[in-house]
């Protein structure tokens, strides 16, 4: 039996993309699932989108970002692979940071939890794969990237 959608979970997204034509993406692992992803994260209560995406990136690069422009957000139907009673609603944005800070492929997360996973890494968008992203939704985006 489906379980019945009882909230909304609201993710809001960086893309972030370098001179070399490359995007960073979120590597994390939760127990035993692991998962690719762009980074960002959670919108919380009293939150707006932008505020959002900037402390996820304080929160997990140290990095203060500007927000560019809006890319995408989700138009058709998605659950959460986390939790069948949520439906998700992600919001992508287009964002650069200061050429003070140059983020190295590898670079771990500052906020990993103990005994998780979570680093970043760089990838060429014209060889990124679908398959090399875990989510619908960023699958979705990565297709509208590269149109």
């Amino acid at each position: 039996m489906k379980k019945e959608i009882k909230r909304f979970n609201v993710r809001v997204y960086g893309l972030l993309i370098n001179s070399y034509n490359e995007i960073l993406l979120s590597t994390e692992r939760r127990g035993d699932f692991s998962f690719t992803k762009f980074p960002g994260g959670g919108l919380e209560f009293g939150e707006g989108a932008h505020d959002c995406l900037k402390r996820e990136f304080v929160e997990e690069l140290g990095v203060e970002i500007e927000i560019k422009s809006h890319f995408y957000t989700t138009d058709f139907f998605q659950t959460s692979t986390f939790s069948s009673e949520e439906q998700i609603i992600s919001i992508y944005y287009l964002i650069a940071i200061p050429k003070t800070k140059e983020i190295k492929n590898g670079e771990k997360a500052l906020d990993t939890a103990k005994g998780n996973l979570h680093f970043f890494h760089w990838h060429d968008i014209e060889t990124l794969l679908e398959n090399d992203l875990t989510f619908p939704i960023d699958r979705k985006v990565l297709e509208l990237l590269k149109a």
